[in-house]
């Protein structure tokens, strides 16, 4: 379903990991020549996260949100300080369960939709308690 396994807090000040940036694109297609140096170090947190305070890691565990390619055993980098809109992929909570869903306003209401035909799309009902605990803006793919 796109459960969440608790939420890791990313303390102020702390580096999530500096590594060492390749001063040339790698290619995925045919090979060419490679660089026996790299260029410097960069510090992921730069990349990866706008906003420290608000910012969580949460793993996945399910693959209803496969076709958004986010996999069981990934983590999601995700804001909680961010306004979701149509079309995000949030951390929901509806009447006191988490999800993992792409988030969908529209005329006739809000939906909860799966990336995975397998599952239906949930269409939240009226009466229902619907909280988005926050918006995933990167997906740390397990490989």
């Amino acid at each position: 379903m796109g459960a969440i396994i608790g939420p890791r807090v990313i303390d102020a000040g702390t580096s999530l990991l500096s590594v060492l940036i390749s001063p040339v694109p790698v290619a995925a297609g045919y090979p060419s020549p490679a660089q026996d140096y790299f260029d410097g170090r960069i510090d992921l947190n730069e990349h990866l996260i706008k906003d420290i305070t608000s910012t969580y890691v949460v793993r996945v565990s399910g693959d209803s949100m496969e076709g958004a390619g986010i996999s069981d055993g990934d983590e999601l980098i995700v804001n909680r300080a961010l306004t979701p809109v149509d079309g995000s992929v949030v951390v929901a909570v509806l009447d006191g369960e988490l999800t993992i869903k792409r988030l969908r306003i529209t005329r006739d209401g809000v939906v909860l939709q799966a990336e995975n035909p397998a599952y239906p799309d949930i269409r939240v009902p009226s009466l229902s308690e619907l909280v988005v605990w926050g918006v995933a803006t990167r997906c740390l793919h397990v490989v």
